[in-house]
């Protein structure tokens, strides 16, 4: 399926300040087919923007017949232009993710999944996905009843609270009286979650991914959750990974995505039928 690509600026207001968020669209067009329409995909960045790997990411999904948007997180802060991916650019963006605060990052999800809503083109099912920083922001947009599914890479801070500002008590295993922290907040998810990571991820250890799976099953979230072996932090991004791309575990994990996102967004389900399911146990 063949793309068109531009991006759009969106205003974001948060406690009275606005800014302006770049969206970076993906969008697939059928020859003939004007009107045709497509579910609408939310692209979470890592720490980085909206760089190479993460557009090339974005151009895969769209492909296969998803309009993909992608958000300039940073924008409360700094332009929509990607940083670099070495020292520096690392600092600044692990820097900016706890200076911003979790009401922007809502507000920013919402705004995304507005402009898409907004399209003639959109059918108004909408997922979200994204890696590192995107994969947390992924999962917590799915606190949002308009979000049908997501698939989240790789998403810290979930585990430990530590996405905008924050303290010491925010990282018990229980976490502060009245939590706002995605984690504390899984019961409002309301579509399907897809979870995947690597047991090699420093940035998500055993005990964080075990944390995030009790915490889903508790909150009666409908959830997959996948661990990959030998996998590391970041191992779908395919430039600059410091040695952790993984091609092989990458094209079974976009396999999960276009699964989750087929029977999700391109099948209309209808309302889910709450009552437990009897499964036989049979061999």
């Amino acid at each position: 399926m063949l793309l068109n690509e531009s991006h759009t600026d969106v205003q974001v207001t948060v406690d009275g300040k606005e800014s302006s968020m770049r969206l970076f669209v993906f969008h697939p067009t059928i020859s003939q087919y004007p009107k045709a329409r497509f579910p609408g995909v939310v692209l979470f960045s890592e720490i980085y923007q909206v760089t190479g790997p993460v557009a090339r990411f974005a151009r895969q999904i769209a492909g296969q017949g998803y309009i993909v948007a992608a958000p300039s997180s940073y924008h409360d802060f700094i332009g929509p232009e990607a940083l670099a991916y070495d020292g520096p650019g690392t600092d600044q963006g692990n820097e900016l993710k706890i200076k911003k605060t979790l009401q922007s990052y809502d507000a920013d999800s919402r705004k995304a999944v507005d402009y898409l809503l907004s399209l003639p083109t959109c059918t108004g099912l909408i997922g979200t996905s994204g890696m590192c920083l995107g994969g947390h922001l992924s999962l917590r947009a799915s606190l949002d009843p308009r979000i049908s599914a997501c698939v989240s890479f790789f998403a810290t801070d979930v585990h430990s609270r530590t996405l905008g500002p924050y303290s010491a008590a925010d990282t018990s295993v229980e976490g502060p009286a009245g939590s706002t922290h995605t984690i504390d907040r899984l019961g409002e998810i309301q579509g399907e979650v897809a979870m995947i990571f690597g047991l090699k991820d420093t940035h998500v250890p055993d005990a964080g991914r075990d944390l995030v799976r009790q915490k889903l099953r508790a909150a009666g979230t409908v959830f997959s959750f996948y661990e990959f072996a030998w996998a590391q932090h970041a191992f779908i991004r395919d430039e600059l990974s410091k040695g952790r791309y993984d091609p092989a575990v990458t094209k079974i994990c976009f396999e999960v995505l276009l699964e989750l996102f087929g029977r999700t967004l391109k099948t209309d389900l209808g309302p889910r039928d709450a009552t437990p399911e009897k499964i036989e146990h049979v061999c």
